[in-house]
């Protein structure tokens, strides 16, 4: 009885599904609409500009030494209740890795704004 439920309700909504799907799709298509949105004036030049891979570069090295904050706030919230050794190796061991990472960028020429 609850297998016939089950697929009955499964029925009628995959029924309901694609009449959804049928009815909502649009018709009409239009160039001023389908076109990417410039201020109300047509498009003078390709939207595909040749990117700069150092702002790239710049933006992945900031998202790497920002996620170190997220990881960080733990470790002063369990203070109070972790060994202070333990802790302090801990911090050092991040810091240390965090300063070889830093290293790494600079010595690569990452963190270099020239051309």
């Amino acid at each position: 009885m609850m297998f016939l439920l089950s697929m009955l309700i499964f029925t009628i909504l995959s029924i309901l599904i694609l009449t959804l799907n049928l009815i909502s799709k649009k018709m009409f298509y239009d160039r001023e609409k389908s076109s990417p949105f410039e201020c109300g004036f047509d498009p003078k030049s390709s939207a595909r500009l040749p990117f700069s891979l150092h702002f790239f570069l710049i933006a992945i090295i900031f998202l790497i030494f920002d996620v170190e904050i997220s990881l960080i706030l733990p470790l002063i919230l369990t203070l109070k209740i972790s060994n202070i050794m333990n802790y302090s190796y801990i911090l050092i061991i991040f810091i240390w890795i965090l300063l070889l990472g830093l290293y790494h960028e600079w010595n690569q020429g990452a963190l270099n704004w020239t051309n």
